[in-house]
């Protein structure tokens, strides 16, 4: 069994590269005959691959795979992209279906979305990055690691790096800023000619210049930490997020939001906006994260995070790591800028040494 695992941050161009590697598979006479599938662990870009499938000569949408239906035959190769999106029994909201899926397999719930692949092809290569595990059920490093040296199965494993920003016009420098002031230790100002960077404390021109900027160049949206409990999805006459009067709504749907039409005038949480571009991010730091002045280092608030699979089970330190890391996957969406609103007050003076402000 081969195990190919190509390392890569935000914006590297994962999804590019896994998308180009299927492409010569699928026309080279080498690979000719071969069972190969494209697996996507995320329910709202599933149907997204689908539609490029659709579109690229030699692949079909048939090949884009959810983890579970790799479950139901063997591949000779498994690609499998955003795989830090795998799940464990752990924290999910599909216990039974997991566990069926399990259960085919001939293995119990110890036993998680990494192993099934790892089980149903001789070759699995995983795009991964363990800064974007967003909660207890994701594969972290140690985990992932773990599955990879197995020493109970024969297997030869190769490592590769997608070093450079791809994504994010403001590159490798952009990245490293906000890794730093998520850390609580940013160190110098932000500029950039190439990337704009700004924070708000009006809540009701953030809102305007996200219109704006939908109007200028199209794909731009609002998006938030889970700070909010989601009550318009059993009721759609409420709003659940209201700052300084503004009343806005979390997204309706988690599959393919980004490109709907009513996702303008809603919020995306992280499970809507992983692993999709924006030429513009919005983003909302709600007072699930703040900053104490005394200590000078970022806290979070586990009564202001809503996410439930997310937090059950995750001790204080789990939670900040996976709340950190869901406004660096959101603050690292957008192609030609970020502009951010915080919530929190020492948070937002915390930022405004850092960040230019919006007036």
């Amino acid at each position: 069994m081969n195990r190919v695992v190509v390392n890569g941050m935000l914006g590297s161009g994962k999804t590019i590269v896994a998308v180009y590697l299927m492409k010569y598979l699928a026309d080279s006479e080498e690979f000719a005959g071969k069972k190969i599938g494209f697996v996507v662990p995320q329910t709202s870009l599933r149907k997204t691959m689908k539609f490029i499938f659709r579109g690229i000569y030699g692949l079909t949408p048939s090949q884009v795979l959810s983890p579970s239906d790799i479950t139901k035959k063997q591949y000779d190769i498994l690609l499998v992209d955003e795989a830090h999106r795998l799940h464990q029994y752990k924290n999910i909201s599909y216990r039974g279906a997991f566990k069926k899926s399990c259960e085919r397999l001939g293995m119990t719930t110890d036993a998680d979305e990494l192993d099934w692949i790892l089980e149903q092809s001789k070759c699995a290569v995983l795009f991964y990055d363990y800064n974007q595990v967003v909660g207890p059920s994701g594969i972290d490093y140690e985990r992932f690691e773990e599955k990879m040296r197995n020493p109970y199965k024969k297997h030869t494993i190769s490592y590769f790096t997608l070093a450079t920003q791809m994504r994010v016009q403001g590159g490798n420098d952009y990245i490293a800023f906000i890794k730093d002031l998520l850390a609580g230790a940013a160190d110098r100002k932000y500029h950039s000619k190439k990337y704009d960077l700004k924070l708000y404390s009006d809540f009701s021109k953030f809102e305007k210049d996200m219109y704006a900027k939908e109007e200028e160049t199209g794909l731009s949206r609002m998006v938030a930490g889970y700070a909010w409990p989601w009550i318009s999805k059993n009721d759609r006459s409420k709003k659940d997020i209201e700052i300084q009067g503004v009343k806005r709504m979390w997204n309706h749907c988690t599959e393919g939001w980004v490109h709907t039409g009513e996702a303008i005038d809603e919020v995306g949480c992280i499970h809507s906006i992983q692993g999709y571009d924006l030429n513009y991010a919005f983003v909302i730091l709600g007072n699930d994260i703040g900053y104490d002045k005394t200590t000078g280092q970022i806290i979070i608030r586990p009564e202001c995070y809503f996410d439930k699979n997310g937090k059950i089970t995750a001790s204080y330190e789990e939670l900040k790591e996976y709340i950190t890391n869901v406004y660096y996957v959101l603050m690292t969406r957008g192609i030609k800028g970020t502009y951010l609103y915080v919530c929190d007050d020492e948070l937002r003076e915390y930022f405004s040494k850092y960040i230019e402000e919006e007036n």
